[in-house]
């Protein structure tokens, strides 16, 4: 039976700034917590469905929206308190190429520079396995001179068989070398348990 108002669940969620340069950041405040995916990995709804809203994280039909780092606080029952961060999407060839290095290198430089940022959340849509941009951050997030936590999602996993879950999960992990944690944004699969996972990665007491 699920928990009657969880402590961990979010309370108010709001957004706070949007940068397309490194000099445009928002102060680094509270512990934040970055979301990294290909452009049709279902980042925003995964982020939405997190903090309980429907519309809070811009979705949108046509991948490869989000052009700038987007920051979200949000606030939880027990008075716990995290940025959220929207990185702008990878991998979507209809994006030229200078503008593709200019997101990748604004990427990058937060990931590689910010004193708040406590953990990566890597999305990895669930039917597709390990794709090289994903390898590649996770050895990007690993090699930082200030440790992170990464932390593999896998996301849509409402589109694979039930009976087919743990294996597709298993297989993802041994392929990240990290464990990989299911969700749904449809069907709010996992969103507990990445909110203690996150928790966690933040030094946050879980409840």
């Amino acid at each position: 039976m699920a928990e009657q108002n969880p402590g961990w669940a979010i309370v108010e969620a709001e957004f706070v700034a949007g940068s397309q340069t490194l000099a445009s950041l928002p102060p680094p405040l509270v512990a934040e917590v970055a979301f990294a995916g290909r452009s049709n990995v279902g980042k925003s709804s995964l982020m939405n469905a997190l903090v309980g809203r429907r519309s809070l994280v811009r979705t949108s039909s046509t991948p490869g929206c989000t052009r700038q780092i987007n920051f979200f606080d949000a606030k939880a029952r027990d008075g716990a308190v995290f940025r959220l961060v929207d990185l702008p999407g990878y991998g979507y060839a209809k994006r030229s190429k200078a503008e593709r290095r200019q997101w990748g290198d604004l990427i990058d430089g937060y990931l590689a520079g910010r004193e708040t940022l406590k953990a990566v959340l890597v999305l990895v849509d669930a039917r597709r396995g390990l794709a090289e941009e994903e390898r590649q951050l996770l050895e990007f997030v690993r090699a930082r001179r200030v440790p992170l936590t990464a932390l593999v999602v896998a996301t849509k996993i409402d589109k694979v068989k039930k009976s087919a879950r743990k294996a597709a999960l298993s297989q993802l992990g041994r392929e990240a070398g990290e464990r990989v944690i299911g969700s749904s944004a449809t069907d709010a699969v996992g969103i507990e348990t990445l909110w203690r996972a996150i928790r966690s990665a933040a030094h946050v007491q879980p409840v």
